[in-house]
Order: structure tokens, then C-alpha cells, then sequence
């Protein structure tokens, strides 16, 4: 399966289920290292084997304690690096500080090029990452970026699970996911819409509303698609927009679902059938608050990637049809 030297597969705390999972789909185990903190907070890790020469790949998700996660990631980097590790590739599951892509006001920071510098200084060679925020963040590294994306299995689910998808609409909640909806349309052959988001009132207190801007709804099956939820407020009022608007039932596809400071009970009592989410992110916490919650594994194509990156061989494949394929076991 692999050749040359071999693999080294390393994790943080971040999602150590994930990790898990992509070492069973490799058959390869995973490398024990211990992140640990001192009592002032510092991190401090210890790789128990030897990684010399060894093409490493290190699983840490941006979630949850993002900026002791993203820490613990620059340290194991760092560690390799100095222990002579010939490749090291950080794969980061869900990117942190992703929505800080460019300077859209005066003084603000464009964090994911820090972050992206950072990652470079600290050693990293390669970076995968999956369904970024803006597809410019590959442009701040000046090492190779491997953007995977969750359609293929978006489009899968739609087509094994959405009673009635051939009568649908893909919806986007803001303009910002116009190209992301009409490429899912595309694929499935059905409509798209827009929903533009404004205050009633210019000062930024003031109360939001949504409006639909492009397509009409009325009496089809409505799928939101969206790249994550934090709060979950765009999502109530989108939600609340399509049902408005008559929409027969309303589904909800989201790529990282981080629900920081979302309340799981006012989801649940949404007018939507399901939340489809990925474990980008950990979710078993909150699959136990909310019923409508399902997610999509994305182990196998994250394992996939390792491998072909590992061997030399080219990973469009795992934009198409063999993604599409993985779609039996990828409910969980």
C-alpha cells in the first residue's frame, strides 16, 4: 500500500475520535505523543517514538480551544522538524481563523495569514485542509495547500436520504455562498436561490431580517447549504425566511459545525428536517442536545489524501466520483 519510508501519523486533542478513525481507514497506528499543559498554562509534548526520515502527518482540528489547539499543532511541527522528520504535513480538518481572510475594515487583521506564516516558521511542508472559507487562504502559503471539499458526499447524502430532491431548490443564506450553491444546483440539475441579509435600520444594533433575492421556493424541497455555523442565527433566519416563503420542507447541509455559542434547543424547534453536518468537528456532544443533528464522516476521504499524498499520486480524484462512492458508511 505505501512505499519508501513509512508514515508516521500524529494527533492533539482536538478530535481524537477523527484521528482514530483515519488510522483504522489506513491501517496504520497512530504514533503516541502527548500534549500536555504545565500549571501556567504552557503546552508541552512528547513523541514517544522516533520520526526521523519518516513522511509525518500531524491531525489537529481547529475547534473548540482553537488557540491551544492551534498551539499544540505549531509545537508538534516544531518537534518533528527538530527530530528530523523529512516531510511533515499538518492536516487540518477545519482551519482556524478562516472568516479573518482579509482586511474588510480599517485596522483589521487578516488572521489566516498569520496563521498560514506561522505554520511555515514552526516547519510545516504541506497542509490539507478541507471546504476553507475562502478559497484565497491557499494563496498565503508558500507551500503546497490541498483544499479537499464535502460536496461529494453533500451530493451523495442529498441523493440516498432527501425524499423528493429532484424537485428541490439549493438555497444560499448570504451572497457570499452564491458560487458553493450553484455548483451543488449544477450537480444535481435543479434550481438555486439567494437569500440577502439587512437590519432594519442603519445602526448595526438594529433588528436583521432576510430577504429572498433570486428563486422561488414555494412548494419544493429547500436545501441550505452553508460552509459552518457558529451561532446559529443566519441559520434560524433563513430557516424562518424558507418557511415563510412556503417552502414544502426545509433540509440544512452545513460543512463545519462548530455551534460555539449556538442553542441547540432553538435549532431543534426549527421548521427543518435535518442539520447535516461533518466531523470536522467533534459533534457527539451536541448529537445528544439536538435529535435533528446528523453527521457525515469525512475520514476516509481525509485517510485517501494521506495516502496518495504519501505515495506521490494525484488527489482530484477525491473530488469526484469516488467520494461519491464512499457514500454507504458515511452517516454516522
Amino acid at each position: 500500500m505505501y512505499h519508501g519510508n513509512s508514515i508516521r501519523l500524529l494527533a492533539g486533542n482536538s478530535h481524537p475520535e477523527l484521528a482514530q478513525s483515519v488510522a483504522e481507514r489506513l491501517g496504520v497506528p497512530l504514533t503516541p505523543c502527548m500534549p500536555q499543559k504545565f500549571s501556567n498554562g504552557e503546552i508541552n509534548v512528547k513523541i514517544a517514538e522516533s520520526v526521523r526520515e519518516e513522511d509525518v502527518f500531524i491531525i489537529q482540528s481547529g475547534c473548540s480551544d482553537v488557540n491551544d489547539n492551534l498551539m499544540e499543532l505549531l509545537i508538534l511541527i516544531s518537534a518533528c522538524k527538530t527530530a528530523s522528520a523529512r516531510r511533515i504535513t499538518a492536516v487540518i480538518p477545519c482551519f482556524p481563523y478562516a472568516r479573518m481572510d482579509k482586511k474588510d475594515k480599517s485596522r483589521a487583521p487578516i488572521t489566516a495569514k498569520l496563521v498560514a506564516n506561522m505554520l511555515v516558521v514552526a516547519g510545516c511542508d504541506h497542509v490539507i485542509t478541507m471546504d476553507l472559507h475562502a478559497s484565497q487562504i491557499q494563496g498565503f502559503f508558500d507551500i503546497p495547500v490541498d483544499n479537499l471539499f464535502s460536496e461529494p458526499l453533500m451530493l451523495s447524502y442529498i441523493r440516498r436520504h432527501i425524499d423528493g430532491w429532484q424537485n428541490s431548490i439549493v438555497v444560499s443564506p448570504d451572497a457570499g455562498g452564491a458560487k458553493r450553491v450553484t455548483a451543488v444546483a449544477d450537480k444535481l440539475g435543479v434550481e438555486f436561490a439567494l437569500i440577502h441579509r439587512k437590519r432594519d435600520g442603519k445602526s448595526e444594533n438594529a433588528p436583521e431580517r432576510m430577504e429572498l433575492l433570486v428563486g422561488d421556493v414555494r412548494d419544493k424541497v429547500a436545501i441550505l447549504v452553508d460552509d459552518m455555523i457558529d451561532t446559529g442565527h443566519t441559520l434560524t433566519l433563513a430557516a424562518r425566511t424558507l418557511h415563510d416563503k412556503g417552502a414544502k420542507s426545509i433540509h440544512v447541509l452545513i460543512s463545519h459545525g462548530l455551534f460555539a455559542e449556538a442553542d441547540m434547543a432553538s435549532l431543534e424547534s426549527l421548521p427543518i428536517e435535518h442539520i447535516v453536518v461533518t466531523n470536522t468537528t467533534p459533534q457527539k456532544q451536541h448529537s445528544n442536545q439536538c435529535s435533528k443533528l446528523i453527521t457525515i464522516d469525512i475520514s476516509s476521504t481525509i485517510a485517501e489524501s494521506i495516502r496518495r499524498t504519501h505515495n506521490g499520486e494525484s488527489i482530484s480524484l477525491l473530488f469526484g466520483e469516488w467520494a461519491n462512492g464512499r457514500g454507504l458508511d458515511m452517516v454516522i
